[in-house]
């Protein structure tokens, strides 16, 4: 399944003992349209506030529906900020919406107004500072390829290596928002949100260009800038072989960028 949410007042998407991760709603929701509880695993775990727009979950249940039924009808049991997107059966037994990615996608969206956002807000990001964008877009150079990405891995963080493939990090101007898309093999636990706060100590002239290269150098959390606020930060999805036939992640974010 393809799924949709508003991280807003979820714990993030990870079962937790209080029910309050978002695939404890989804699970919930399947238990009542399936009639028992199937256990859920998701393309990429989003933390606490973080929204997605292509997350991808598997699970195995003998019953038989139509693509669009399994769509319908767990909807009719999900809160309204979640809400399944389509759906597919009888993929390859190899099929793992975690493991058979071979990236992942994330968009942060940060407002850049001297005035905090009110409509938007729990949906953006936010900096009074102005910023520089070539300083930005310089900065985030140094962080493309594969790295030992310690300098900006969560003390929490649960995975095996700190070794990741950045592929891409493009930094637009629309309006008063900047958009940051970051694009990997995978993501450690903070990735996104520890790079953007460093970038923006860059952009706003705070730390030279060169300071990126040197914190991620050394590899010390410490010395990065602080985890920046979830509020903006969107799990586009992940992308497959072809060979699985599921749609890509989507590009676009409802009425903003």
């Amino acid at each position: 399944m393809g799924l949709s949410y508003s991280g807003t007042f979820y714990c993030g998407w990870q079962s937790q003992p209080g029910g309050c991760g978002v695939q404890d709603h989804l699970e919930r929701a399947l238990a009542q349209f399936l009639g028992c509880t199937p256990r859920t695993v998701c393309a990429g775990r989003t933390d606490a506030r973080v929204h997605a727009l292509g997350q991808v979950v598997h699970f195995d249940t003998p019953l038989q529906r139509e693509t669009s039924s399994w769509v319908r009808g767990v909807n009719a049991f999900l809160p309204r900020d979640i809400a399944v997107q389509w759906a597919r059966t009888e993929l390859p037994a190899a099929f793992d919406a975690r493991r058979s990615a071979f990236q992942r996608r994330y968009r942060y969206i940060l407002r850049q107004h001297p005035v905090r956002p009110a409509i938007d807000q729990a949906r953006v990001g936010w900096t009074h500072r102005p910023l520089n964008l070539d300083l930005l877009r310089a900065a985030a150079q140094s962080l493309l390829g594969e790295h030992d990405f310690s300098a900006f891995r969560s003390s929490e963080c649960q995975a095996r290596s700190p070794v990741k493939t950045l592929h891409a990090i493009e930094i637009a101007r629309h309006g008063d928002y900047v958009v940051f898309d970051l694009r990997a093999n995978a993501f450690l636990h903070h990735m996104v949100r520890n790079i953007v706060g460093s970038l923006l100590a860059v952009g706003n002239g705070a730390k030279p260009v060169s300071w990126l290269a040197e914190i991620l150098e050394r590899g010390d959390r410490r010395l990065a800038a602080p985890t920046f606020m979830a509020d903006g930060l969107y799990f586009l999805g992940p992308d497959y072989p072809a060979e699985f036939g599921l749609p890509p992640p989507p590009v676009q974010i409802g009425l903003l960028i």
